[in-house]
């Protein structure tokens, strides 16, 4: 069965909304153009999709460039790091804590 270009587009927002659903943790390889204080290893969270479709992102240095999943190279990060980020989170908010 062939698709429609606008059919092709909305299963393709479906199946990257199904891959990189809003909170998804990923870390940037490297993007298409170059954008300053964005680097490899550059970690963030998925915020929501536009019609593109493009990966609205929450970069953890404070940006928020979008992800074109097409172009830009990234990958999600694991459970195990996403275990260990979680623990330093943790770690961190337990340190300005006081008995």
């Amino acid at each position: 069965m062939k698709f429609s270009s606008g059919e092709a587009l909305q299963e393709k927002k479906k199946l990257l909304a199904q891959k990189y659903p809003v909170g998804t943790r990923i870390e940037l390889n490297s993007l298409c153009n170059d954008e300053r204080d964005m680097p490899s290893g550059l970690r963030g969270t998925v915020t929501g999709m536009d019609d593109q479709p493009a990966l609205f992102m929450k970069w953890d240095n404070g940006r928020s460039l979008s992800l074109l999943p097409d172009e830009d190279s990234f990958r999600k990060l694991t459970p195990d790091e996403l275990a260990e980020e979680q623990s330093e989170a943790l770690n961190e908010g337990m340190g300005g804590m006081q008995s």
